[in-house]
Protein backbone atom coordinates (compact mmCIF):
# COMPACT_ATOMS: atom_id res chain seq x y z
CA UNK A 1 0.00 0.00 0.00
CA UNK A 2 1.34 3.44 -0.93
CA UNK A 3 0.40 5.75 1.97
CA UNK A 4 1.51 9.03 0.39
CA UNK A 5 3.73 10.63 -2.25
CA UNK A 6 6.05 13.52 -1.53
CA UNK A 7 7.42 15.32 -4.58
CA UNK A 8 6.96 17.82 -7.41
CA UNK A 9 3.75 18.19 -9.38
CA UNK A 10 4.91 18.02 -13.00
CA UNK A 11 1.49 17.96 -14.66
CA UNK A 12 -1.87 19.07 -13.36
CA UNK A 13 -5.50 18.76 -14.46
CA UNK A 14 -8.73 18.95 -12.41
CA UNK A 15 -8.99 15.14 -12.48
CA UNK A 16 -5.40 13.91 -12.18
CA UNK A 17 -1.84 15.01 -11.52
CA UNK A 18 1.65 13.62 -12.14
CA UNK A 19 3.86 13.58 -9.06
CA UNK A 20 7.62 13.17 -9.56
CA UNK A 21 9.24 11.30 -6.66
CA UNK A 22 13.00 10.92 -7.19
CA UNK A 23 12.66 10.56 -10.95
CA UNK A 24 9.60 8.29 -10.93
CA UNK A 25 6.37 9.90 -12.17
CA UNK A 26 3.12 8.74 -10.57
CA UNK A 27 -0.28 9.25 -12.22
CA UNK A 28 -2.61 10.21 -9.36
CA UNK A 29 -6.37 10.55 -9.82
CA UNK A 30 -7.88 13.37 -7.75
CA UNK A 31 -11.25 14.96 -6.94
CA UNK A 32 -12.12 18.58 -7.73
CA UNK A 33 -12.03 19.17 -3.98
CA UNK A 34 -8.34 18.18 -3.83
CA UNK A 35 -7.58 20.03 -7.07
CA UNK A 36 -8.89 23.30 -5.58
CA UNK A 37 -6.44 22.92 -2.69
CA UNK A 38 -3.35 22.04 -4.74
CA UNK A 39 -4.07 24.19 -7.82
CA UNK A 40 -1.37 26.73 -6.92
CA UNK A 41 1.19 24.31 -5.48
CA UNK A 42 4.31 22.94 -7.17
CA UNK A 43 5.44 20.59 -4.40
CA UNK A 44 3.09 18.32 -2.49
CA UNK A 45 2.75 15.57 0.05
CA UNK A 46 -0.39 13.88 -1.19
CA UNK A 47 -2.12 11.07 0.70
CA UNK A 48 -3.01 8.13 -1.52
CA UNK A 49 -5.20 5.07 -1.91
CA UNK A 50 -4.09 2.27 -4.25
CA UNK A 51 -6.98 0.49 -5.97
CA UNK A 52 -5.93 -2.94 -7.23
CA UNK A 53 -7.91 -4.88 -9.85
CA UNK A 54 -6.93 -7.97 -11.82
CA UNK A 55 -5.98 -5.93 -14.86
CA UNK A 56 -4.90 -2.57 -13.40
CA UNK A 57 -3.64 -0.62 -10.41
CA UNK A 58 -4.97 2.91 -9.96
CA UNK A 59 -3.69 5.52 -7.53
CA UNK A 60 -6.08 8.06 -5.99
CA UNK A 61 -4.77 11.13 -4.18
CA UNK A 62 -6.19 13.31 -1.41
CA UNK A 63 -5.06 16.63 -0.02
CA UNK A 64 -5.94 15.59 3.55
CA UNK A 65 -6.94 12.56 5.56
CA UNK A 66 -10.46 13.94 6.03
CA UNK A 67 -11.19 13.31 2.36
CA UNK A 68 -9.25 10.03 2.13
CA UNK A 69 -11.04 8.46 5.10
CA UNK A 70 -14.43 9.44 3.63
CA UNK A 71 -13.41 8.03 0.23
CA UNK A 72 -12.54 4.69 1.87
CA UNK A 73 -15.90 4.66 3.68
CA UNK A 74 -17.77 5.41 0.43
CA UNK A 75 -16.15 2.58 -1.54
CA UNK A 76 -17.08 0.15 1.23
CA UNK A 77 -20.72 0.60 0.17
CA UNK A 78 -21.99 -1.97 -2.32
CA UNK A 79 -22.46 -0.32 -5.72
CA UNK A 80 -20.06 2.57 -5.04
CA UNK A 81 -16.77 2.14 -6.90
CA UNK A 82 -13.66 4.29 -6.77
CA UNK A 83 -14.74 6.52 -9.66
CA UNK A 84 -18.20 7.07 -8.20
CA UNK A 85 -16.66 7.98 -4.83
CA UNK A 86 -14.36 10.45 -6.59
CA UNK A 87 -17.33 12.02 -8.41
CA UNK A 88 -19.18 12.41 -5.08
CA UNK A 89 -16.12 14.16 -3.60
CA UNK A 90 -15.88 16.39 -6.68
CA UNK A 91 -19.53 17.42 -6.48
CA UNK A 92 -19.62 17.92 -2.70
CA UNK A 93 -17.06 18.76 -0.02
CA UNK A 94 -16.35 16.06 2.59
CA UNK A 95 -18.33 18.13 5.13
CA UNK A 96 -21.32 18.30 2.77
CA UNK A 97 -21.20 14.54 2.15
CA UNK A 98 -21.07 13.78 5.87
CA UNK A 99 -23.91 16.23 6.53
CA UNK A 100 -26.09 14.61 3.86
CA UNK A 101 -25.40 11.16 5.35
CA UNK A 102 -25.99 12.22 8.98
CA UNK A 103 -29.24 14.03 8.13
CA UNK A 104 -30.36 11.28 5.73
CA UNK A 105 -30.53 13.75 2.86
CA UNK A 106 -30.81 11.28 -0.03
CA UNK A 107 -31.88 14.12 -2.36
CA UNK A 108 -28.47 15.85 -2.05
CA UNK A 109 -26.57 12.63 -2.69
CA UNK A 110 -28.95 11.72 -5.51
CA UNK A 111 -27.99 14.90 -7.40
CA UNK A 112 -24.50 13.48 -7.96
CA UNK A 113 -24.02 11.99 -11.43
CA UNK A 114 -24.17 8.20 -11.25
CA UNK A 115 -25.93 8.09 -7.87
CA UNK A 116 -29.56 7.00 -8.08
CA UNK A 117 -32.07 7.10 -5.21
CA UNK A 118 -31.35 3.47 -4.23
CA UNK A 119 -27.59 4.02 -4.03
CA UNK A 120 -28.07 7.27 -2.09
CA UNK A 121 -30.23 5.44 0.47
CA UNK A 122 -27.73 2.58 0.68
CA UNK A 123 -24.87 5.04 1.36
CA UNK A 124 -26.91 6.61 4.18
CA UNK A 125 -27.95 3.25 5.63
CA UNK A 126 -24.42 1.80 5.55
CA UNK A 127 -22.48 4.86 6.65
CA UNK A 128 -24.60 6.99 8.98
CA UNK A 129 -23.40 5.38 12.23
CA UNK A 130 -19.79 5.23 11.02
CA UNK A 131 -19.79 8.89 9.97
CA UNK A 132 -21.33 10.04 13.26
CA UNK A 133 -18.78 7.99 15.20
CA UNK A 134 -15.89 9.29 13.06
CA UNK A 135 -17.03 12.93 13.01
CA UNK A 136 -18.04 13.30 16.63
CA UNK A 137 -20.97 15.61 17.31
CA UNK A 138 -19.60 18.67 15.44
CA UNK A 139 -21.21 17.98 12.09
CA UNK A 140 -24.51 16.98 13.65
CA UNK A 141 -24.82 20.19 15.65
CA UNK A 142 -23.37 22.56 13.11
CA UNK A 143 -25.12 21.64 9.92
CA UNK A 144 -28.77 20.86 9.31
CA UNK A 145 -30.16 20.31 5.79
CA UNK A 146 -31.25 23.98 5.55
CA UNK A 147 -27.86 25.19 6.79
CA UNK A 148 -26.08 22.98 4.24
CA UNK A 149 -28.06 24.70 1.46
CA UNK A 150 -27.23 28.18 2.84
CA UNK A 151 -23.54 27.27 3.11
CA UNK A 152 -23.53 25.92 -0.44
CA UNK A 153 -25.18 29.07 -1.87
CA UNK A 154 -22.82 31.36 0.05
CA UNK A 155 -19.83 29.33 -1.13
CA UNK A 156 -20.92 29.59 -4.79
CA UNK A 157 -21.53 33.34 -4.47
CA UNK A 158 -18.15 34.04 -2.85
CA UNK A 159 -16.29 31.90 -5.41
CA UNK A 160 -18.09 33.86 -8.15
CA UNK A 161 -16.76 37.03 -6.52
CA UNK A 162 -13.25 35.69 -7.03
CA UNK A 163 -12.35 34.31 -3.60
CA UNK A 164 -10.48 30.96 -3.53
CA UNK A 165 -12.69 28.00 -2.57
CA UNK A 166 -10.48 26.56 0.24
CA UNK A 167 -10.29 29.98 1.96
CA UNK A 168 -14.03 30.56 1.63
CA UNK A 169 -14.89 27.08 2.97
CA UNK A 170 -12.74 27.69 6.04
CA UNK A 171 -14.25 31.15 6.66
CA UNK A 172 -17.83 29.86 6.27
CA UNK A 173 -17.13 27.07 8.74
CA UNK A 174 -15.71 29.58 11.26
CA UNK A 175 -18.71 31.91 10.89
CA UNK A 176 -21.19 29.03 11.29
CA UNK A 177 -19.41 27.82 14.41
CA UNK A 178 -19.68 31.30 15.95
CA UNK A 179 -23.24 31.91 14.68
CA UNK A 180 -24.98 28.53 14.19
CA UNK A 181 -28.38 30.24 13.92
CA UNK A 182 -27.50 32.14 10.72
CA UNK A 183 -30.33 31.29 8.32
CA UNK A 184 -29.97 33.85 5.52
CA UNK A 185 -27.47 33.51 2.67
CA UNK A 186 -26.93 37.29 2.58
CA UNK A 187 -26.13 37.40 6.31
CA UNK A 188 -23.65 34.56 5.99
CA UNK A 189 -21.90 36.23 3.03
CA UNK A 190 -21.70 39.56 4.88
CA UNK A 191 -20.23 37.90 7.98
CA UNK A 192 -17.65 36.03 5.90
CA UNK A 193 -16.64 39.21 4.06
CA UNK A 194 -16.36 41.10 7.35
CA UNK A 195 -14.20 38.32 8.79
CA UNK A 196 -11.92 38.31 5.73
CA UNK A 197 -11.43 42.11 5.65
Amino acid sequence: MIAYLNGDITYKTPTYIYVDCHGVGYHVNISLNTYAKLENLQKIKILTYLNVKEDEQTLFGFFDDDERSLFILLISVSGVGVNTARIILSYMTPDEVRTAIIHENAVSLGKVKGIGPKTAKRIILDLKDKVIKESGSDHVILVGPETASIRSEALSALIALGFPKPVVEKQIKTVMEKNPNTDQVEDLIKQVLKQMS
